[in-house]
């Protein structure tokens, strides 16, 4: 009989110890939301400003055309003419993901190319914003470019070039800025932009034949030099404060004496390259490339301006 009292004692001293066990189960429930707390911080990427792109052949008017391809107004047949302004539309399988179009038009003194691009960049990481991933491929366009470092005395140097510039006006100083700008061309290249862009032509015929003579490659190598470190610093490859979010300009002179400028922009997760080219009818001319710069930079200011509209 004592054994059957003993027993239910037992009974509830573990029922005791099982209620206590469940309380303690029920005070972990705070740690619940803990996989809330991840997901919600991975909702934290937010979508990009943009969600398609607009028409690119459609994206410059008949002025600005006019301005960077010469030549347009210059066709004599009204359809061609037309089919010209139009411009051809670049191959793509998504059009709120990529658009583009190119312009060609010749002229009797040069063939002009333009290439203008819409990138929309999507992340699919639900942990990475689309500005930061486009972000991410701008920086890719920015190191595949290359640009030179600034340095402190080519900044002075172009400072006192462009007070130079404002003084003198159209002469002296202009005369031969950027056609060394090219990181690639040869101390023979980067004269040339300078003959053609001095406003007196015998000089650089008078050059060219005393190159001929002895002791030519002494002052050729002088006045390459000359020439290269009197390029204004607003001429060379860089990047572009003022457009879009981030920009950067880059000004290439090939073998061939054709000029390419290239214009690249990030707005929000859209990113725009402009690729402008020309191509002079004759070895010994060469596109003006502070002329250049600046036509691709005005399209553009325009482009990102209509991106912001």
């Amino acid at each position: 009989m004592q054994r059957k009292a003993y027993v239910p004692g037992v009974a509830v001293l573990l029922a005791a110890v099982l209620t206590a066990c469940t309380g303690s189960g029920d005070d972990g429930t705070p740690d619940d939301p803990r996989p809330g707390e991840v997901t919600a911080s991975a909702s934290t990427a937010q979508p990009g400003r943009y969600d398609t792109l607009p028409e690119a052949c459609g994206s410059i008017d008949d002025d600005t055309l006019d301005a960077l391809l010469p030549g347009l107004k210059q066709l004599p047949d009204a359809e061609q003419r037309e089919e010209a302004y139009e411009g051809r539309a670049t191959l793509t399988y998504d059009t709120d993901r990529k658009a583009g179009c190119r312009w060609k038009v010749e002229s009797p003194t040069a063939t002009d190319y333009l290439f203008v691009d819409f990138e929309r960049v999507v992340s699919f990481d639900g942990t990475v914003s689309d500005d930061s991933k486009a972000q991410e491929v701008y920086g890719g366009k920015v190191e595949a470019a290359d640009l030179p470092e600034p340095s402190p005395s080519t900044t002075e140097g172009a400072g006192e070039g462009d007070e130079g510039k404002e003084g003198e006006g159209s002469g002296g100083s202009s005369a031969a800025p950027s056609q060394s700008a090219s990181p690639s061309d040869a101390p023979e290249s980067s004269k040339s932009p300078k003959s053609s862009k001095s406003p007196k032509p015998s000089d650089s015929s008078g050059s060219s034949e005393s190159s001929g003579s002895s002791g030519s490659s002494g002052s050729s190598d002088a006045s390459g030099s000359a020439s290269a470190s009197a390029t204004p610093a607003s001429l060379l490859p860089r990047t572009l404060d003022g457009l879009g979010d981030e920009a950067f300009l880059d000004d290439a002179l090939g073998t061939s004496r054709q000029r390419t400028v290239t214009v690249v922009f990030r707005t929000s997760n859209v990113i725009v390259t402009i690729e402008y080219e020309e191509q002079p009818a004759t070895t010994t001319d060469v596109p003006d490339s502070e002329e250049m710069q600046d036509r691709a930079r005005n399209l553009a200011e325009l482009l990102a301006e209509a991106f912001d509209e």
